[in-house]
């Protein structure tokens, strides 16, 4: 492991606003009371990489809470430094593997889930491993509360076929949906906070697709 990325997990390991593995665990169900310090809808960026987008909709949406969870401690310290560095309060981070969703959030404790260009998993054998999975799909379930959203943003077409295609299956219910997300009705201001791999996507014109769903 390189000098930098050392220091970043030392670093982390010092932020109010980050939480590693167990240290979690005991805000299951408190999250907005404990942590934020207030009852304010609570929101979750699965795979937040930087956490670029997390800090944005924490910055336009004072009065909500926002969680970026990912795995990677060394991707999660930027976008929790820049939180500290901005005195942006209502963003944390929380570092696990997304499939122990249920190990740190209560039933009905979410109001909204964001899910923003994760790994597409496009090998047919690492199916379960794609966030919008059905077995991800009823984790995500149990902790929204009822009719709390799901967003899918994605530069990946086979991910998002893949989505609309599980999305029809179970029957769920289709609020938003687009394969140019930047041609569309759609595109306010908050689909268009761009995370570092999106802008790279649109300098060599990729579209963007965009679903937004939920279970009733």
């Amino acid at each position: 492991m390189g000098k930098d990325k050392l220091r970043r997990f030392a670093e982390i390991e010092t932020f109010a606003n980050v939480f590693q593995l167990e240290e979690g665990k005991p805000l299951q169900g408190k999250w907005a009371v404990e942590h934020f310090k207030n009852e304010n809808p609570v929101v979750l960026e699965l795979a937040c990489g930087k956490g670029e987008y997390s800090v944005n909709l924490a910055s336009l949406f004072p009065e909500k809470n926002f969680i970026g969870i990912d795995y990677k401690g060394n991707r999660i310290w930027r976008g929790a430094k820049t939180a500290i560095e901005e005195g942006i309060t209502n963003v944390a981070f929380l570092r696990i593997q997304i499939e122990n969703l249920m190990d740190y959030f209560a039933e009905a404790e979410i109001d909204e889930i964001w899910i923003t260009f994760p790994d597409p998993q496009p090998q047919i054998s690492r199916e379960k491993k794609r966030l919008t999975f059905p077995g991800f799909l009823n984790k995500y379930k149990h902790i929204l509360k009822p009719g709390g959203k799901i967003n899918l943003k994605t530069d990946n077409d086979q991910l998002y076929a893949y989505t609309c295609e599980k999305v029809e299956e179970l029957g769920l219910k289709v609020h938003k949906n687009t394969d140019k997300l930047y041609a569309s009705e759609f595109a306010d201001e908050v689909l268009s906070i761009k995370t570092y791999y999106e802008k790279k996507y649109l300098l060599h014109d990729k579209n963007i697709n965009y679903i937004q769903f939920s279970f009733q």
